[in-house]
């Protein structure tokens, strides 16, 4: 993460008034010195899939876009407003590999940052092992260009671009 990019670099101007005084506090916060308007860069939820067929494979996908395009990845995405983790897994599965979630099992969350757009985005990432209802049916879509099988033993975690989803992989990969 380049510091510069940090919110507290980035967010110059209040939201809320437009003044220039927009001034970091020192609890994840902004706070304008105009209107006193604060602004919290809190982690957004985030849910990623750990799939298995009966061959014991783990399912990664490669990232269609930034950050990290091209480096492999979880299937899996941001939690919506007004939405559970366990609806966001639901759809991003159906989203990007159009697949249908029979059976979940939270895992862990994984705490994670990184740039998108100028901005540092801090997350906070769930992983779920999941189950599909339909295995054959996996076919990449929305932001994936990919969907590749792997033999834990066959994992090399530094293919695997976004430092969160590496260290859940590792995880479970050392659990087994």
């Amino acid at each position: 993460m380049h510091l510069s990019t940090h919110p507290r670099q980035v967010l110059k101007f209040c939201p809320k008034c437009g003044s220039n005084h927009f001034a970091p506090q020192n609890d994840n916060s902004l706070q304008c010195e105009a209107c006193g308007f604060r602004l919290y860069y809190n982690a957004a939820s985030s849910v990623a899939a750990i799939i298995l067929d009966d061959e014991g494979r783990l399912l990664l996908t490669r990232r269609a876009i930034d950050p990290c395009k091209g480096t492999l990845d979880l299937p899996g995405g941001f939690v919506s407003v007004d939405e559970s983790s366990e609806e966001a897994l639901a759809r991003e599965i159906k989203e990007e590999l159009g697949a249908e979630v029979l059976e979940y099992r939270y895992v862990r969350s994984y705490p994670n940052r990184y740039e998108y757009s100028g901005l540092t985005v801090f997350t906070n990432d769930a992983a779920f092992m999941c189950t599909l209802r339909d295995y054959s049916v996996i076919k990449p879509a929305d932001d994936v260009c990919g969907v590749e099988w792997f033999y834990l033993q066959d994992v090399k975690l530094e293919d695997i671009g976004i430092k969160s989803i590496r260290t859940m992989v590792r995880d479970f990969i050392e659990q087994l």
